[in-house]
């Protein structure tokens, strides 16, 4: 009789090994790129949100107009609101990076502040994100692939 040990060779493991890894080179970069979708869908949601608070902020506080920094509409006292902390978007938002993208608001211009750029770029390009977005104060979101440093006529609106 003939005593066989059970169980898998080392070649048979390597396959497995092999097949698995081979999967995995597949799937991952698909997983990334939905994840940077996701980031950037969820970066438009947000830039809307801001320049909703944008309007609010602006209708509450006529003599200042639009506020000049995204620290201005966030703000944890909210016992009342004030022009400084007005508390219309969240800390995280405020605090100028989230999603894996940076916000910024500038262009702030006119007396009082009458109009605004808002800007986010990606924390890390074709990590975090591929296209950087922007608005005015019109509302309208553009976006373009790489970096906006300053939001003009030529980024075309979101589509």
């Amino acid at each position: 009789m003939q005593n066989r040990q059970k169980g898998f060779s080392l070649i048979e493991l390597l396959i497995v090994v092999a097949i698995i890894l081979i999967i995995a080179s597949i799937a991952i970069p698909s997983l990334l790129n939905a994840r940077r979708s996701t980031n950037e869908a969820a970066v438009a949601e947000s830039i809307r949100t801001i320049n909703t608070a944008q309007i609010s902020y602006n209708s509450a506080y006529p003599g200042i107009g639009f506020a000049n920094s995204l620290a201005a509409l966030g703000g944890t006292s909210c016992s009342p609101p004030s022009a400084g902390s007005a508390c219309l978007i969240d800390s995280q938002l405020a605090s100028g990076s989230k999603h894996g993208y940076l916000f910024l608001i500038t262009g702030v211009t006119g007396a009082p502040n009458a109009t605004y750029q808002l800007i986010a770029n990606p924390a890390v390009a074709n990590q975090t994100g591929v296209r950087s977005y922007c608005s005015f104060a019109d509302g309208v979101i553009r976006a373009q692939v790489g970096v906006i440093s300053n939001c003009d006529a030529g980024v075309p609106p979101l589509q």
